[in-house]
């Protein structure tokens, strides 16, 4: 009985430990740590994903967590928009987005893709990439991503805090948007995905 006993205490420990919780502190971290050790969705590299814990975020800042006001740019037209391969993606300037970051007045492109306009799920998502003062020092070189969605309204909520990394900073095999140069945060963005540590 003893013995059972010890077996199956064993077992349990075994089976805790095959299923490490997801680090995290907010939804997002989760969110991101969970993909990234999911082999079937990972963009890591198979050496990277059998060591990965967990990505390494900037301390959560409500200070990077902003208002923008949205000017629309109906008639902008349809562009190719470069990759770091070969590949082109075809976009247009959905909106201008203007807002105050560390009191300083800020202008950022937002892309509308057309491969999401007569998409049912993805037809309100807007691409916001930006480049700043971190970047090629505690964040990627190439700059970082927002997600974001049409808002009804003029305005849209800015979470810098859910900024993420282009896949292609995990794994040159991915194909990923250059951030037009136009999208340069004059500050450091101390908030969201730092860069990744091979």
């Amino acid at each position: 009985m003893r013995f059972l006993a010890l077996v199956l205490l064993v077992v349990l420990f075994n089976c805790s430990e095959s299923k490490r919780p997801i680090v995290g502190e907010t939804p997002f971290q989760k969110r991101m740590n969970n993909e990234f050790k999911d082999a079937s969705k990972s963009p890591l590299k198979t050496k990277d994903l059998k060591r990965f814990k967990s990505l390494d975020f900037f301390p959560v800042d409500s200070s990077f967590v902003v208002k923008a006001v949205l000017k629309r740019t109906p008639e902008t037209p349809w562009f190719m928009m470069a990759t770091n391969t070969e590949r082109r993606t075809k976009e247009r300037v959905y909106g201008i987005l203007e807002f105050t970051l560390k009191n300083k007045l800020v202008q950022l492109n937002v892309y509308q893709s057309a491969e999401y306009v007569d998409s049912d799920d993805m037809r309100d998502y807007l691409f916001l990439p930006f480049l700043d003062l971190t970047n090629g020092e505690s964040t990627y070189a190439g700059g970082r991503y927002l997600d974001l969605s049409k808002p009804k309204g003029d305005t849209l909520k800015l979470d810098f805090n859910k900024a993420y990394n282009p896949y292609c900073a995990y794994n040159e095999k991915f194909s990923c948007p250059i951030v037009p140069r136009e999208n340069f945060i004059e500050l450091p963005v101390t908030a969201g995905v730092k860069a990744f540590k091979k």
